[in-house]
């Protein structure tokens, strides 16, 4: 039975632990993300929620533990085997971290780039692809970020995310920054690839909103540990200072009770 179970997980993470000197993040979290699923990270500012994505991507290193992607040990892979997992993921940053000096169309050309195995006709196909998957007009190919609104931004670093058709996508606060209502066209955007491409999604957010319309299940994380795990109903039901203030509290109430939860 266990096989199975960790047959079904594309991320394991066992027994971790995460210290930036005498500062503890994280104490033995165990965590599996389930292939198609979209599992939310959600907990306070300071919480680990970023360091984890990290620590998922072989960006950083946990103090203790393990962390596996796609049955690979990700610290410890060789240059060679990290790269290779990294092509199978995609990675949206918070403030879309697009670079300054490349236009749209180089920015999402550059995963392509980088592969060392497309030619640019290939690649400018593949781009003008992305970006009517996210929504765009291949008018704003030529553009540099400066000239790019907020939610043009995100569509784009999604739009990079997806450059190499990864089977595994990380959202660090993808609505961030966001009015509402260009943050409900994002998340029904994310939601269409989710169905479209059979996505599996790690999203760390705070948005209750984003929250409740993408997760399949949510990972609690708070006093340094895995405080809870399940779909948002169980956690919720959850008797604890930390959920009830999160989750419970007045805008809380009001953004579950309009997805459907009965408080």
């Amino acid at each position: 039975m266990t096989n199975e179970v960790n047959a079904n997980c594309i991320i394991e993470v066992e027994g971790l632990h995460s210290r930036f000197g005498n500062h503890v993040v994280h104490e033995d979290i165990n965590l599996c993300v389930h292939r198609g699923e979209v599992l939310a990270l959600v907990g306070s500012s300071g919480s680990g929620k970023t360091v984890l994505l990290r620590q998922m991507l072989g960006l950083e290193t946990p103090a203790q533990g393990i962390v596996r992607v796609f049955g690979q040990p990700v610290h410890d892979a060789d240059r060679n085997e990290l790269q290779s997992m990294r092509n199978r993921c995609g990675v949206l940053f918070q403030k879309g971290a697009l670079f300054s000096a490349l236009s749209v169309f180089d920015n999402i050309a550059l995963p392509m780039r980088e592969l060392r195995t497309l030619d640019e006709r290939m690649i400018r196909d593949l781009v003008m692809l992305k970006l009517k998957m996210v929504e765009i007009d291949a008018e704003h190919a030529n553009k540099m970020p400066a000239e790019l609104s907020g939610g043009m931004i995100k569509r784009i670093a999604l739009a990079r995310a997806m450059a190499l058709d990864p089977e595994l996508l990380f959202l660090d606060e993808p609505t961030s920054g966001l009015d509402p209502v260009l943050s409900e066209g994002f998340v029904k955007l994310i939601q269409a690839l989710r169905t479209e491409l059979t996505l599996t999604i790690v999203m760390a957010t705070h948005d209750l909103d984003t929250l409740a319309a993408l997760a399949d299940r949510v990972a609690v994380l708070a006093e340094q540990r895995l405080l809870a795990l399940g779909s948002l109903g169980e956690v919720i039901s959850i008797s604890h200072p930390f959920i009830t203030k999160f989750f419970l509290g007045e805008r809380g109430k009001k953004t579950l009770g309009n997805n459907g939860y009965i408080l």
